[in-house]
C-alpha cells in the first residue's frame, strides 16, 4: 500500500534564476555529496541521470538532472504501439486565415485522450518543428496510468479547471492564468480536483524554452526569473511489488503504452537543471510605448524557443499619442496562432475571438482589426485608457509555416468558415484623391 510521503510543507520553490541549479530532496542525506553516482547512493536508492540536451553542449545550454528514485526507470516491458489514440496523418499547409469557435469539452476523456493535434509542422524524429494541441478533459488518468512526451517540451496554457500534476519531481498545482512547461521526458499524471479541464499546449521539437533577452530593455521588465517555481521533491512507495502501472509515452506523434510493477513517482531526491516548473501570467510586467506608435508583440514575450515564442497579452495602459493603437493591418513571415484564456481581447470586437477558441494567421496571410475595431479605434479619443482588464490573450509566435490537421479543419467542427467575410471584407473604402491648386484631381 502507498506509504506517505516525506515531501517538505511547501509545494513550490522559487527559482533562484530561470534554469538555474535546483535541488530538492524529500529525505535528509538523499543527495550525494561530491560524487553525483556513487557506488552505493543513500537510502538504498537508484542514481539515474536525465539529459535534456547533447552531454557535449556549451555550458551554458547543457540542461542534465540527476534523479535518485526507488527503482529504475529502465525497469519496465517491452513498449506496444497503442492503437486507440488518433495520429495526426494529414498537415495541410494553407495560407488561408482560420478562427474556431470554443472547443468543445469531453466528460468522459482523461488527459492522455484529450490529447487533439490542431496543427504542426516538422517532425519529432528529426528534433524540428513543433505541434499545437487542444486538451479537453473530464475525468482524473486512472491511479496507475502514467505519460511523458518524448517528442519535446509541453508548455501546457489552461484555459478552464484545474490541473493536479503529479510529476517525478514533485507536484505542480496549475489554473487558468498560469502556464506549466514540463520539458521532453519527464513522467507525469493529471488529476482533475475540480472537474473539467480545457486549454492549449505547445510542443516544441527543437530545443527548449528560454526568457527572451531584454537588451535595451535594460535589467528587469517581461517575465522576472525569480517568479518560475520549481516542484518541491515528493515521492510514492509501494512495498510489497504488486501493482501493475501503465506508462504512455508519445512518441514521433504516436503512442506507445508499456507496462511495470512499481510506480514511477519514486524519486526520493534530484538536482540540476531540467524540470519542470510553472509561471503565473499576473506576475508579467508589460513594457509598451509611451509616446508613439504601437510595439510589436515581441515586447510581450514570456519565453522563446528555437522554432517558438510565447506571447501574452496582458492587461496593460495605452497612452500612446497620435496614434492608431490597435495592431496594424500587417502580414508577416511569422506565424500567429492565438489563443483567449479569459475576458474579451481589446482588438477584436463582436464576440467572434471568444475564450476556450483560437485563431491562425500563417506566413505572409494578410490580418489585423475587423472593420467595427478599426472603425472605433480610428475615431477614438487617445486619453490614456487601460485595457484587457479581467482578460488574458496569448500567441504562439513563429517562424515556420504551421500546417493544420483533419481534425482541426474538420473533425472538431469548430472553424469558423465566414472569418474573413465577417472581419475583413466589410472595410470600407475611404480614399479621396486630393486636389491640386488648379481644383483638378
Amino acid at each position: 500500500m502507498p506509504v506517505t510521503n516525506f515531501s517538505t510543507p511547501e509545494k513550490y520553490r522559487y527559482l533562484n534564476g530561470f534554469q538555474s541549479y535546483h535541488e530538492s530532496e524529500a529525505i535528509p542525506s538523499t543527495l550525494p555529496i561530491g560524487a553525483n553516482s556513487p557506488q552505493r547512493p543513500n537510502h538504498g536508492l537508484y542514481a539515474e541521470k536525465l539529459s535534456g540536451t547533447s552531454f557535449v553542449a556549451p555550458r551554458s545550454e547543457n540542461l542534465q538532472t540527476w534523479l535518485y528514485r526507488i527503482l529504475p526507470s529502465a525497469a519496465h516491458l517491452p513498449f506496444e504501439q497503442y492503437q486507440e489514440y488518433e495520429v495526426p496523418t494529414n498537415i495541410h499547409q494553407i495560407p488561408v486565415q482560420l478562427r474556431w469557435d470554443p472547443f468543445d469539452l469531453d466528460d468522459k476523456a482523461d488527459w492522455v485522450h484529450s490529447l487533439k493535434q490542431l496543427g504542426g509542422v516538422g517532425s519529432p524524429a528529426t528534433k524540428s518543428g513543433l505541434g499545437i494541441f487542444i486538451f479537453a478533459a473530464g475525468t482524473s488518468m486512472p491511479q496507475r496510468h502514467a505519460f511523458y512526451s518524448a517528442d519535446g517540451d509541453f508548455l501546457i496554457v489552461p484555459q478552464q479547471g484545474v490541473l493536479d500534476i503529479q510529476t517525478e519531481f514533485g507536484r505542480i498545482l496549475a489554473r487558468p492564468n498560469e502556464i506549466v512547461v514540463i520539458p521532453r521526458g519527464i513522467k507525469y499524471r493529471v488529476d482533475l480536483p475540480a472537474g473539467q479541464v480545457r486549454g492549449y499546449i505547445l510542443e516544441i521539437y527543437d530545443g527548449h524554452f528560454k526568457l527572451p533577452e531584454l537588451g535595451p530593455i535594460g535589467s528587469n521588465g517581461l517575465a522576472n526569473a525569480r517568479d518560475f517555481q520549481a516542484p518541491v521533491a515528493a515521492f510514492d512507495d509501494t512495498e510489497d511489488g504488486s501493482s501493475s502501472w501503465t506508462i504512455f509515452t508519445k512518441y514521433n506523434n504516436a503512442m506507445f503504452t508499456a507496462a511495470q510493477d512499481h510506480t514511477p513517482f519514486d524519486v526520493v531526491g534530484w538536482h540540476g537543471l531540467y524540470y519542470p516548473y510553472k509561471y503565473d501570467l499576473g506576475r508579467f510586467n508589460a513594457i509598451g510605448s509611451t509616446s508613439f506608435d504601437h510595439p510589436d508583440p515581441s515586447i510581450y514575450t514570456v519565453l522563446c524557443a528555437p522554432t517558438a515564442d510565447f506571447v501574452i497579452f496582458p492587461p496593460r495602459w495605452l497612452v500612446q499619442e497620435d496614434t492608431f493603437r490597435p495592431p496594424w493591418y500587417h502580414r508577416n513571415t511569422m506565424s500567429e496562432f492565438m489563443g483567449l484564456i479569459m475576458g474579451e481581447y481589446d482588438a477584436k470586437s463582436g464576440g467572434g475571438f471568444q475564450a476556450a477558441g483560437a485563431s491562425l494567421h500563417n506566413v505572409m496571410s494578410a490580418h489585423g482589426p475587423d472593420a467595427e475595431t478599426h472603425a472605433m479605434a480610428s475615431a477614438a479619443d487617445l486619453k490614456p485608457v487601460k485595457v484587457g482588464e479581467g482578460s488574458m490573450a496569448f500567441m504562439f509566435e513563429s517562424p515556420l509555416m504551421i500546417g493544420v490537421t483533419d481534425w482541426g479543419l474538420e473533425k472538431c467542427r469548430k472553424v469558423q468558415r465566414q472569418y474573413n467575410a465577417d472581419s475583413w471584407v466589410p472595410l470600407k473604402r475611404h480614399f479621396k484623391r486630393p486636389t491640386d491648386a488648379t481644383g483638378e484631381k
